[in-house]
């Protein structure tokens, strides 16, 4: 029997798979099953979520966070008992409701792993256990529920199963937009194998569009054989006066329908009714439900044969959950073993961003599907770990979002490079957006050596938004929505280098300022919340991540020419204007106005010759004097060793962060302390500071750790919504995982991997935590005010994380295509044999590394004074073991690193 213990996450293998009692227990938990062709969907404890395709093709109604515990319409599986009892299989009926938290409620067990959900119930009384397995097949589009019931009783068992399964079949926008009109169009057919469900058309305010979808529910035994009779519609699965948690047609033993009927206009219902089945003790039987839209009846009817015969259902399980677990190919080894597996989960996030963009699960109820900009530059920094194949191609892709006035599309299209016009004319500038693509770009570089895609040639997005937003041409007409140049008397497509797409997006953006000479924050930042200081609010926080920027592109530039001899590179004419020096917040505004000019419309053609010397020389001058003007004019003075810096000004051009003697009048934010160390302006003597003030105001470790800001007491109107929200959730006060995590992995690169692994650690202890975070494993996008996980699975916190893991805390990393490595343990994160350990791709090849610690001794006070490659001592280059790009091409695909530090 299932033990009636609670409250805690445990793992059952070393590849993220674990176990949950009593989840139901739980709010708000669910769980994502998808496969690679598009369909996607949750399923929480009780099976309920929801299953689509897009925002268009939804099979089961579409859900947010406060509809996984007031909807009753979920996924079900019914047994009526020879004695006139009714079970719920998943949980779900009135009177399981009501035996909730008392004695009589059902032992409940989830076990999960990527990709796949299994249910566990027991009813003690009956009798019976229900095994209920969910998962999506990587390559079809179906979700498979395997129901397994087995007889734990000493006497036969005489039942009669039922699956009911609510189909929605239509646009998510059709639920609460003509909801009772859409069902109209429905019309539903009674095949042997279960219902199929194909709605005349789709249609809005836009216009009507023939449907071609049909939704289907399927069913068999484990013979194979169909169900005996269904129940097509909602009103008779349910019956008069019933309800889904009490359903007419499963209390009552009400008529149903056979196959061959036909049924128009209503709400449909996959009510599956299979024959009697009587279960010895110890017996088991097994159904198979299949969910699913498919284009063609061919395509159902096939699935339906492969199906029906449940070995194909178990190979297909197998194959899925190895096809998952083998996306996740990294592997840590510390002294913490949940640790390691909670790390597994944390690599599989961007998997399901990738997978689901930012849409498509309960808390993520937003949008319309895909990923923003922002998104597909920072899922690419774990994706060059996971699926570094394809990586290339994505990032050349991506640089054809970028516009000539430096800003970039908002509106992403479905596969590779698909940048879409915005159509309304609605033009908001992300004042961060180009700071990422650089970032993601020196890592790809770092880890492949490859310089030359900085000379990839890509075209320019072109729409009607002109002069970084400012303006609406609405003249504009291009079809192809590319920037366009006037030669020989004909428009052609212009392309620049990737380098070009670079300068032209930090420039532009450094030349965007406002009244305090720092860059202006525009529609927001990175904090999409900070909207409502358009005209005058400036973001402190990201000049410091441009000066950075600009500092780091220097670098490149200049290992770039040496690297591949090349001395110069071509440009657009126009970008000569962004070259000049300007120094004050009106010659920049002059400078910016100049060039913005010169590409609102078609470019004049002709190309200018630039030093790269000269033009490092030259973004060097500006990052540096930048950082002084920065360093004069933000830094905050507190007390007893402490101090920051001002990450923004307001709409009413004031600063917005102060020191006050009154602590609840002192104002501190997160994300200016993390850019100003990340774009190393702020000094080693600041970050000390800096830390000791975090610590002060904004840390509480009971919640996550590092919180975004102290409470400013105060409905900031001219500064963003984010203040309009309570304290202590979302972005206003929340434990914000990505900064959080940005705050360690900028301190571990600056050499304070203490204080950085405290970032790390209490987001994790926090996440695991399950009795105050009720989340299952992973890293969500925050945590509440009384902790509780929110946003869980969709966030960019976990591509840093695992960026972090690897790149600082073990200090494996590209560089120039060679293989660094130089941890940065701490002494508590190795065994008791004094190892750590991690396992990953490079350069095509496996690598075990596995670092020893004999005297336990701490981070940055540790060498590494001896390395191995494959049993053969290698030579160490300042402390560091790099192993050259020459000598990894060479080896065999499995190799074993072991380094000791002394």
């Amino acid at each position: 029997m299932i033990m009636k213990n609670i409250g805690k996450i445990e793992f059952i293998d070393n590849k993220g798979s674990f176990k949950v009692e009593k989840p139901e227990n739980t709010s708000y938990l669910y769980y994502p099953i998808a496969g690679e062709k598009g369909l996607k969907g949750c399923v929480t404890p009780k099976l309920g979520g929801d299953l689509m395709v897009d925002q268009e093709t939804f099979i089961l109604e579409p859900v947010s966070v406060e509809n996984l515990h007031n909807n009753r319409n979920t996924r079900n599986f019914w047994l009526c008992m020879d004695d006139g009892k009714v079970w719920s299989a998943t949980g779900s009926s009135a009177e399981q409701e009501n035996n909730k938290f008392t004695d009589k409620q059902d032992d409940s067990l989830v076990t999960a792993g990527f990709m796949w959900h299994k249910a566990i119930r027991s009813n003690n009384e009956a009798g019976l256990t229900a095994e209920v397995t969910s998962f999506v097949p990587v390559n079809t589009n179906v979700e498979i529920m395997s129901v397994t019931i087995r007889n734990d009783s000493p006497k036969a068992k005489t039942i009669v199963p039922v699956a009911a399964i609510p189909i929605f079949g239509r646009s998510a926008d059709n639920l609460r937009d003509h909801r009772n009109v859409t069902s109209m169009l429905h019309r539903i057919s009674i095949i042997p194998e279960g219902i199929l469900v194909k709605p005349t058309m789709s249609f809005d305010e836009k216009g009507h569009r023939v449907n071609h979808k049909t939704y289907y529910v399927l069913g068999f035994d484990e013979n194979g054989h169909e169900p005996e009779s269904f129940y097509p519609t909602v009103e008779a699965f349910i019956g008069e006066g019933g309800s889904f948690l009490k359903p007419r047609s499963v209390y009552c033993q009400k008529p149903s329908f056979k196959a061959g009927t036909e049924i128009a206009g209503m709400e449909a219902v996959g009510g599956l009714r299979f024959e009697k089945c009587v279960l010895t003790p110890g017996q088991e039987a097994t159904y198979t439900v299949l969910i699913g839209v498919a284009d063609n009846n061919e395509e159902i009817e096939d699935i339906s044969k492969l199906y029906r015969d449940n070995k194909n259902v178990e190979k297909e399980l197998t194959y899925t959950r190895d096809y998952w677990r083998n996306k996740v190919n990294v592997n840590f080894h510390t002294q913490d073993k949940a640790f390691d597996q909670f790390m597994q989960w944390i690599a599989f996030q961007p998997l399901l961003r990738r997978v689901y963009g930012c849409s498509f699960l309960p808390y993520h109820d937003y949008g319309r599907g895909g990923r923003g900009w922002r998104d597909l530059w920072q899922d690419c920094l774990s994706l060059l770990f996971m699926e570094p194949g394809e990586v290339r191609n994505m990032i050349v892709a991506n640089f054809g979002g970028v516009r000539m006035d430096g800003t970039n599309a908002t509106i992403i299209g479905e596969g590779l490079g698909n940048f879409i016009a915005d159509r309304n004319g609605i033009a908001r500038v992300w004042m961060d957006h180009a700071f990422w693509p650089l970032r993601t770009l020196l890592l790809y570089i770092e880890q492949s050596g490859d310089y030359d895609i900085l000379i990839e040639q890509v075209p320019y997005f072109k729409d009607s938004i002109v002069h970084r937003g400012n303006l609406i041409d609405k003249k504009f007409e291009n079809a192809e929505n590319k920037q366009l140049v006037n030669s020989d008397n004909k428009e052609m497509v212009y392309e620049g280098t990737i380098l070009e797409h670079l300068l032209i997006q930090n420039l532009t953006s450094y030349y965007e300022v406002g009244e305090h000479n720092v860059l202006r924050l525009r529609g927001a930042d990175w904090n999409d919340a900070l909207d409502m200081a358009n005209e005058n609010g400036e973001s402190v926080a990201f000049s410091y991540a441009y000066a950075g920027n600009l500092r780091e592109l220097a670098k490149l530039i200049r290992k770039f020419s040496a690297r591949c001899k090349v001395n110069a590179i071509f440009v657009a004419s126009e970008i000569a204007a962004l070259l000049d020096h300007a120094q004050t917040t009106e010659e920049k505004t002059r400078l910016l106005a100049a060039y913005m000019k010169t590409v609102e419309g078609n470019l004049c053609g002709e190309q200018i010759a630039i030093e790269l010397s000269e033009l490092a020389n030259k973004l060097e001058s500006l990052a540096e004097s930048f950082t002084e003007h920065l360093k004069n004019q933000e830094w905050i003075k507190g007390s007893r060793g402490t101090g920051w810096f001002n990450s923004y000004y307001d709409n009413s051009k004031r600063a917005v962060e102060r020191y006050d003697e009154d602590d609840e009048k002192t104002r501190m934010m997160l994300t200016g302390q993390v850019f100003a160390i990340m774009g190393d302006v702020a000094s080693d003597d600041q970050i000390k500071k800096i830390t000791k003030a975090a610590d002060k105001y904004l840390y509480k470790e009971s919640i996550g750790g590092y919180r975004l800001n102290t409470d400013f007491h105060e409905f900031k109107t001219d500064m963003g919504r984010m203040f309009g929200f309570a304290y202590g959730e979302k972005e206003n006060g929340a434990v914000f995982s990505h900064m959080a995590v940005m705050y360690g992995n900028a301190l571990y690169g600056r050499g304070f991997a203490k204080e950085g692994f405290k970032a790390l650690n209490t987001l994790y202890q926090a996440s695991m935590n399950y009795a105050t975070s009720h989340i299952y494993p992973g890293i969500p996008e925050y945590f509440s005010a009384d902790g509780r996980g929110k946003y869980p699975y969709l966030t960019g916190a976990a591509s840093w994380y695992l960026l972090t893991m690897i790149t600082e805390v073990f200090g494996v990393r590209g560089q120039a295509g060679n293989l660094s490595i130089e941890p940065a343990l701490l002494a508590s994160q190795f065994d008791k044999e004094g190892r750590a350990g991690i396992s990953l791709n490079f350069a095509g090849k496996r690598f075990d590394i596995t670092i020893e610690n004999p005297e336990n001794l701490e981070a940055g006070t540790y060498k590494i004074k001896a390395a191995s490659l494959n049993g053969s001592g290698i030579g160490l280059e300042e402390g560091r073991l790099v192993i050259p790009r020459e000598i990894i091409d060479k080896l065999g695909s499995q190799n074993e690193v072991i380094v000791r530090v002394e």
